[in-house]
């Protein structure tokens, strides 16, 4: 029988919002999956922007790999809360796979979210 647990992203401080600092490949960790197979994440990840001008985010799924991996999304000028990740899963491997993120502008997107971890 699987069993359901949430939790905060690995990446964030007690659940409060990661502040996207990199500007490039590779990305800030926002989260880490885990090295046991039979495990997957279910991943929820919103983003904010609090400039007051357009930014691009990339979010770099299990990889850096461009156009495999970079799940891109333009977040308008004081953007809150916007859906970037509504439950996309990530499964377990002896190496983890990482979520990252990378920004046009630094230090002005935060991202926020959990993580439903499913074993099976």
């Amino acid at each position: 029988m699987a069993t359901f647990t949430k939790q905060i992203l690995s990446g964030s401080t007690d659940g409060r919002g990661t502040l996207v600092a990199a500007t490039s490949s590779p990305g800030t960790l926002i989260h880490t999956g885990s090295t046991t197979a039979s495990t997957l994440d279910e991943v929820y990840i919103y983003a904010e922007n609090s400039s007051s001008s357009a930014v691009k985010l990339t979010v770099q799924w299990g990889g850096t790999t461009a156009d495999r991996d970079d799940i891109e999304v333009t977040l308008t000028g004081e953007a809150g809360l916007v859906t970037i990740a509504p439950g996309l899963l990530i499964k377990g491997n002896a190496t983890a796979l990482e979520i990252r993120a990378f920004a046009a502008t630094t230090n002005v997107i935060s991202i926020f979210g959990f993580v439903n971890r499913i074993t099976v």
